[in-house]
């Protein structure tokens, strides 16, 4: 099985040439990420993923706002999320941009679990007519925000296809998740692929997961991807995919009152992506 290692696009700026450059240089299979607001961004995305001979992972988010579109609105409905939805794989599709499959962050964290169910299994049915593969992300404020939500969701669904981003997780349940071991267990043979940014207790992104302080954290991970890798072992999957996903707004913490920022996200990055490369080869080493 052979690892693939995406960059994530998300706090990388707009310069698309140096963004798909620099991800070449520093030994990326592709990007994630979602599609430029505007045709000039588009334009040069693509000749990007082109040049250097990149793939590409397209993200849709669901029932956001215009303002905020990673942030579902609380009062849009199942069908005004799955209208995004389309609208979404649509403009994939016209964009001409070959892309290997979709991520979407789907849902809302307050829906009831009937809801989840007919959501879900209507964007089931939508990938389905387009023709596209779409990989559903375990994320705060959305319907798989929590290891139970998710573990009641796919339990009903069991062909949904999961994308594992466990540092949410750890600061929703506000503790490490080895003890949900039914979770676990009902997730990991769903899963599709992993986004591998390192949460802890008290937020979905630590500092630095090269840092000592957080070793225990970036361990516990490990853990968790492994758990993945040996179920697409299982399944006979010949590629498994993982994309580093240490981003800003948020998320990166910063110093008081100036604001400057306590790491650099490209480095981060590139660090989690040599570190998951020798860890998958680790893996494989002992299987």
């Amino acid at each position: 099985m052979q690892l693939q290692i995406y960059r994530s696009l998300w706090g990388a700026g707009e310069d698309y040439a140096r963004i798909a450059a620099d991800a070449r240089a520093a030994g990326f299979d592709g990007l994630e990420g979602q599609l430029p607001a505007h045709a000039q961004g588009l334009t040069a995305l693509t000749r990007g993923l082109r040049e250097q001979g990149l793939r590409y992972i397209g993200e849709i988010c669901t029932g956001g706002s215009s303002d905020a579109y990673w942030i579902p609105v609380r009062a849009a409905s199942v069908d005004e999320h799955l209208r995004s939805l389309a609208a979404g794989i649509e403009r994939l599709l016209d964009s001409g941009i070959p892309f290997e499959f979709i991520n979407c962050m789907g849902g809302l964290d307050a829906w009831p679990l009937a809801a989840n169910v007919d959501f879900f299994g209507r964007a089931m049915d939508l990938g389905n007519a387009y023709g596209v593969t779409l990989s559903f992300e375990t994320h705060r404020a959305r319907s798989m925000f929590s290891p139970w939500a998710t573990q009641a969701i796919v339990e009903a669904l069991p062909d949904l296809r999961i994308t594992c981003d466990f540092s949410h997780w750890c600061v929703v349940a506000e503790r490490l998740i080895d003890e949900e071991v039914e979770a676990l267990a009902a997730v990991c043979p769903r899963a599709f692929h992993i986004q591998c940014r390192v949460g802890y207790e008290q937020g979905p992104q630590v500092p630095h997961p090269a840092a000592p302080e957080y070793r225990y954290a970036l361990i516990a991970h490990q853990r968790w991807w492994a758990q993945v890798w040996q179920q697409h072992r299982a399944q006979g999957r010949e590629i498994t995919t993982m994309t580093p996903e240490f981003g800003p707004n948020g998320y990166l913490q910063a110093a008081p009152f100036t604001g400057m920022p306590v790491g650099d996200l490209w480095e981060i990055n590139r660090w989690m992506a040599d570190t998951e490369r020798r860890h998958f080869a680790d893996w494989t080493g002992r299987w």
